[in-house]
């Protein structure tokens, strides 16, 4: 390790947004090879997490876009017959989204390609550790989440 590789408070969000990062590329070359497109694997991902039948603007937040970008997004989906699109019954101003049965099949493609490599980064890793990172996300997550509902007023 580099000398300056401690992790401490005054690093640690720099340090998990490069390692944030470069697990994307890892995950975007991995797609890539396998001819999926980050506009296609990741809102089919954060759908199949969120479950069918998720608000639209809940897909927005998950997967990190804005509202408008997603309308595009899924209208794309749409054509390649990926996701649908239903109106909210109980509020027909919204929509709800979920996989089509094509969809689930690339999930399904995506999820034998991820499981492996994930498998293989987290290996070094005891259920024990896991669970303490998947605290320690969690709350971070949530302060982060309060930090932008702010700053955006």
């Amino acid at each position: 390790m580099p000398a300056n590789s401690e992790i401490t408070r005054d690093n640690l969000v720099f340090r998990l947004s490069l390692l944030t990062r470069r697990c994307r590329q890892i995950i975007d070359h991995e797609f890539h090879d396998a001819g999926l497109t980050e506009a296609t694997w990741r809102p089919l991902l954060h759908l199949h997490i969120l479950g069918d039948q998720s608000k639209q603007k809940d897909l927005a937040t998950s997967v990190g876009i804005e509202g408008a970008t997603l309308v595009r997004l899924i209208d794309t989906l749409v054509e390649k017959g990926l996701i649908q699109r239903t109106e909210d019954t109980s509020d027909r101003r919204k929509n709800l989204i979920s996989l089509t049965q094509a969809g689930q099949v690339t999930v399904d493609r995506l999820r034998k390609i991820i499981d492996p490599l994930q498998q293989d980064l987290l290996s070094d890793f005891s259920d024990k550790d896991i669970a303490a990172i998947g605290k320690f996300i969690y709350t971070l997550e949530s302060k982060v989440s309060t930090f932008w509902q702010q700053a955006r007023g």
